[in-house]
């Protein structure tokens, strides 16, 4: 036979109230919503990371080889879409617009007072330095 009304109730009575699960924390607060007290300390504490790593954060100089409208222009058309030029060495400074990272690739958008230009780090090339760029280098940051 089915419960009767008075079983059903009475077996709800005896059921503790459900309670709402609080939702966990994210492990890592992302910038955005960081306020800038906290912002600044983050970024003091990157800098500081990198100077007990032997690495100075505020470079004294740095002399680039090419801006990014001369490599827009050294390379236009004569690479297909993928292609690369291996034997190229270049030094570029700007300011990281976007930073996307994908495992053991990297892609930077640089821009300076030229134009902009997209960067590709592979792990594979870069070895321990990869790790630390990642770590260190945010969107904003001036390199």
């Amino acid at each position: 036979l089915p419960p009767t009304e008075e079983e059903k109730e009475k077996k709800e009575q005896k059921k503790p109230p459900k309670q709402k699960k609080e939702p966990q924390q994210k492990k890592k607060q992302p910038q955005a919503d960081l306020s800038e007290s906290e912002l600044r300390d983050v970024r003091l504490g990157k800098a500081q990371a990198m100077r007990d790593s032997g690495m100075e954060p505020y470079a004294y100089s740095y002399d680039p080889t090419h801006t990014a409208g001369e490599l827009q222009s050294l390379y236009e058309g004569k690479l297909d879409g993928g292609e690369e030029d291996v034997d190229a060495n270049v030094k570029v400074a700007g300011r990281i617009m976007t930073k996307r990272l994908f495992g053991k690739l990297a892609f930077f958008t640089l821009q300076d007072e030229t134009g902009t230009i997209q960067l590709q780090m592979e792990k594979k090339r870069m070895g321990d330095f990869f790790k630390d760029l990642k770590a260190y280098v945010d969107s904003g940051d001036i390199i």
